[in-house]
């Protein structure tokens, strides 16, 4: 049984967490004690197996330890992303039906407005305060016993979408029930082959109200490993983290590898990094450039792993794999992959459309069975809105999602593929590039850029970025046009926000 109730037993002085700012540590007899009192809690309230919470917090201790209870109690579990609007927020609570909510004291603010707007919510519990309607989380839960309540079946997560391309949809794993204590089969072989282990000390970077870095921070715990959680990112931070905590393991999305190695050189020089096993990264195709560049700094550790919240990982690609298939994310691992046009006909290696899985983690989304046929083919192949294509070894690359993607003069244009190149401008913070109206060809491109200096925005670091991309990628495929904001729409983690940017010049 891979459980915290073992940990506290064989290793029970040892780390279970590690906050990274305070450096507080949480022992796995602590942990356990925790994570048996609000199961405990749950209980007494009356929440039952397949019976929903909601969580809104920042990241925190308590949020890995609510989760793992929630498992021992097996509910399903909704984390909100924090950059969601009041109304989607609302949205999500109600869709899912949470009978029970927390939050903390930094929302209290956004906790008031929805009260009223949740009325399917039973219970409300708010750590570091309290406000009308909402009991203390501490108070609370330190009136059980640290004991273990009887446990059945695992819970799990109904997460929703990130949002990025319009209303969150929440997500259904219509997979079987396992025990507690039992990995999802999902994780169990990509854990396998990351080794992930009861020695492992995992850095975990992003924030937990998404898939990812929630899925492994707890599949971590349930390995016996050492969780040390960042409450933001800072790339100088992380890289002292690292020495400072003899980290094995570390998950990240390409936006932090390029705020890393926009480091200066003594910076990133500085820490010793060579306790780091195994780098996993995900979330959005990485730039060629900015890869080479990390695997010429920490090796070939990193690790590729490409899916959905919908469907886990379904692709994985080593460094030395890499290597030779330059810009893949690797080869089908849990479903075997197609690529079919608009018309459902099968496309031949190298030529882009629509990613289909066949087999792999069944899924639906919540109340959505329009929207669940439509990712379905007449075959029960699904697919999750992202475009690529195979090569001939069957090793997928990533081009965009479809709602991305610009047509200007009937040629369709892939804006990751010139994301992927500007990013790299020593002057570009951050950029996205999307469509925007044109009478003679539809569409043309347009690149809204951050600059690492806001007072340089303006037509000369226009022209020089737009003659930096054509000097790399077909003229096509580059910006007429470049626009420069203070500041990005991009969750920390990683999800570029790109409807709201689009919105703007609708």
């Amino acid at each position: 049984m891979k459980h915290h109730t073992r940990y506290a037993e064989t290793k029970s002085s040892d780390s279970a967490i590690i906050m990274a700012d305070s450096g507080q540590i949480i022992t796995w007899r602590q942990y356990d004690r925790k994570v048996n009192r609000i199961a405990q809690y749950f209980r007494d309230i009356g929440l039952w197996e397949k019976d929903h919470i909601a969580i809104l917090l920042e990241n925190c201790e308590a949020y890995i330890e609510i989760i793992d209870a929630a498992m021992d109690a097996g509910l399903l579990i909704t984390t909100i992303s924090t950059h969601l609007k009041q109304e989607e927020m609302e949205y999500v609570i109600n869709n899912s039906e949470s009978k029970l909510l927390i939050t903390s004291e930094k929302f209290a603010e956004l906790a008031k407005q929805i009260s009223d707007s949740t009325p399917n919510v039973i219970h409300r519990l708010m750590l570091g305060a309290t406000i009308d309607g909402y009991e203390s989380f501490e108070e609370t839960v330190s009136r059980y016993e640290g004991v273990p309540i009887e446990y059945s079946i695992s819970g799990t997560f109904m997460l929703y979408s990130s949002g990025t391309t319009g209303r969150p949809k929440g997500i259904r794993w219509e997979i079987a029930d396992i025990p507690v204590g039992t990995l999802d089969p999902s994780m169990e072989g990509a854990f396998a082959l990351f080794r992930i282990n009861e020695e492992s000390v995992y850095l975990s970077t992003q924030p937990l109200y998404h898939s990812a870095p929630a899925v492994f921070a707890v599949s971590v715990l349930q390995s016996g490993g050492t969780v040390v959680l960042m409450e933001k990112f800072d790339a100088e931070k992380a890289l002292s983290l690292i020495e400072q905590h003899k980290v094995t393991h570390s998950q990240w999305v390409p936006t932090m590898f390029i705020r890393m190695l926009k480091l200066p050189g003594e910076i990133r020089s500085k820490y010793d990094i060579t306790s780091m096993q195994l780098v996993i990264h995900a979330a959005a195709p990485c730039p060629i450039q900015a890869k080479e560049e990390m695997i010429e700094w920490w090796g070939p550790i990193l690790s590729e792993f490409w899916g959905g919240t919908e469907t886990s990982i379904v692709t994985i690609i080593s460094s030395q794999e890499w290597l030779n298939h330059k810009g893949s994310v690797g080869k089908g691992v849990t479903a075997r992959l197609h690529i079919l046009d608009d018309d459902g006909n099968e496309l031949p290696p190298h030529e882009p459309g629509i990613i289909y899985m066949e087999s792999g983690r069944p899924f639906s989304y919540h109340k959505e069975p329009e929207k669940t046929a439509a990712c379905r083919n007449e075959k029960g192949w699904t697919n999750i809105g992202d475009i690529g294509y195979l090569d001939k070894e069957g090793y997928l690359y990533l081009t965009d999602r479809k709602s991305f993607m610009i047509i200007s003069g009937g040629v369709n244009i892939y804006p990751q593929e010139t994301e992927n190149v500007l990013i790299m401008h020593d002057k570009v913070v951050d950029v996205a590039v999307i469509g925007v109206p044109n009478e003679e060809f539809g569409e043309e491109i347009k690149a809204v850029v951050q600059p690492l200096n806001m007072a340089e925005a303006g037509p000369k670091l226009e022209k020089e970025l737009i003659e930096y991309c054509r000097g790399r990628i077909s003229h096509i495929k580059c910006p007429k046009t470049i626009d420069f904001m203070e500041e990005f729409p991009r969750t920390p983690a990683g999800k570029l926000m790109k409807r709201v940017i689009l919105e703007k010049y609708k």
